[in-house]
């Protein structure tokens, strides 16, 4: 992917060793979001995407240190037979945003689909995510859809 200077950022695969750092970017990315989540389901998640499935997870290293991270699920679609990638989860600290760090996880995701065959990329934010939509706007094509939730109660 990107090689390592004193400056350089490096994007490789989440591994498991990685998990106390990124816990530190997965706390300001839930914060960022405003969100809460047990501890269980952390643990669930970073096993998922540091393992080998369909889930898979990224990390921006610059200097020796994880500075952002993004998580990414491919799945088929009934719309092609080859299948497509969906960008879930973005987050690069808050210190060096606008440094290129988001673009080359961006990027990363975006080799890691092609070499899994998927025909596409795709991702939400919030609107009014207004700095992360001036990266998006420069590397993906803003969708027509909205999004509707149904959540399931948890009783």
């Amino acid at each position: 992917m990107t090689d390592a200077g004193a400056g350089q950022t490096v994007i490789r695969r989440l591994e498991p060793s990685d998990r106390a750092a990124w816990d530190g970017l997965w706390a300001a990315y839930l914060a960022f979001y405003k969100q809460e989540l047990p501890a269980g389901v952390t643990d669930a998640v970073f096993a998922r995407i540091s393992g080998d499935g369909a889930h898979d997870g990224l990390v921006a290293e610059r200097g020796g240190r994880l500075v952002g991270f993004v998580h990414y699920v491919v799945h088929e679609t009934t719309w092609s037979v080859e299948p497509t990638c969906y960008l879930e989860d973005l987050y690069v600290d808050e210190t060096l945003r606008g440094g290129g760090v988001g673009r080359a996880l961006i990027e990363g995701v975006y080799a890691a689909a092609r070499r899994r065959g998927c025909r596409s990329v795709y991702w939400q934010t919030h609107d009014d995510n207004a700095r992360a939509r001036r990266l998006y706007d420069q590397v993906a094509v803003l969708s027509p859809f909205v999004r509707y939730d149904h959540v399931f109660s948890q009783d």
